[in-house]
């Protein structure tokens, strides 16, 4: 199996709030996600990209660190990119994708500007476009050029296009989110949900995180601290979930068992899909646990 990491929580930051830099080292998020593009006013992009460049080399402990970068076709892309590509983080988060050729050109420059084989991309799901396009987007993970490795939906900026009405239960939305989730999971990357707008409302976010974790993401996208805790725990097994994974796996590898499709476990059958599923379970504990938060 593939390592596991978890990114249950990934909080945005703007690029140009030098405190907000400084206390993302306190924080509980899995991933940070440093913004030059949406959080940043013309005016300061380029001190921005400096500032948050400077706090990648710097570190942050075992948080996954992802810098959303402005679109090549502005005039702060490509600048950025060189940046970013020298600074090294985890992955460079793409915005505004609607075709695989984004990502073809993307991956081509950090390859010329010298970024480590590490360092991943991830898109931006956030156009009309990009929905129509889900399958043929995440067809370029199978290009190890591209980089690829995750999805991240920009919800606002769907209900933008689209003008559709952010409502409670996400009706509307839900068909575009399940065609980019099950594009990404075709093509084996992992995915994160929309941001929740309303920061007041905890018992809406914790709603929408079950949600989305019962729709199969892996975690989602925040705007606020306060929110991390919630989505940390949303997007973790249970206790119960997890004492049902190791009964799953205990119970194919007893000797009796072992020729068979499917047992009965705890009054239910279970098959062998069953057990794969419970080993990404107890795989994602182990690594939320590594984590220390």
């Amino acid at each position: 199996m593939t390592p596991i990491r978890p990114r249950r929580s990934a909080l945005y930051m703007p690029g140009s709030n030098v405190r907000a830099l400084e206390k993302a080292r306190t924080l509980a998020a899995d991933t940070l996600i440093f913004d030059l593009e949406d959080a940043v006013a013309p005016d300061m992009k380029v001190s921005a990209r400096e500032r948050v460049c400077d706090a990648v080399r710097s570190g942050y402990g075992s948080r996954e660190v992802v810098v959303r970068i402005n679109a090549l076709d502005t005039p702060w892309g490509e600048a950025d990119l060189i940046a970013v590509a020298s600074a090294a983080p985890d992955a460079v988060l793409v915005p505004k994708v609607s075709s695989a050729e984004t990502l073809v050109a993307i991956g081509t420059r950090l390859r010329r500007f010298g970024a480590p084989e590490r360092t991943r991309v991830w898109a931006m799901i956030e156009t009309p476009l990009a929905i129509l396009e889900a399958r043929s987007i995440a067809s370029a993970a199978h290009d190890v050029d591209t980089r690829l490795s995750c999805f991240v939906m920009g919800t606002n900026d769907l209900a933008k296009d689209t003008r559709t009405r952010l409502l409670s239960g996400r009706a509307a939305m839900m068909p575009w989110l399940m065609t980019a989730l099950a594009a990404a999971r075709a093509y084996g990357i992992d995915i994160l949900d929309g941001v929740y707008n309303a920061l007041s409302d905890e018992e809406g976010f914790r709603a929408e995180c079950e949600q989305g974790r019962d729709w199969g993401f892996d975690g989602k996208t925040l705007i606020h601290p306060n929110q991390i805790e919630t989505a940390n725990t949303v997007f973790a097994p249970t206790p119960a979930e997890v004492e049902s994974a190791r009964a799953i796996i205990a119970a194919f590898e007893r000797p009796e068992n072992a020729h068979k499709g499917a047992v009965a476990v705890d009054g239910r059958m279970v098959e062998r899909l069953h057990a794969e599923m419970a080993k990404r379970v107890l795989a994602l504990a182990a690594a939320i646990g590594e984590r220390g938060f």
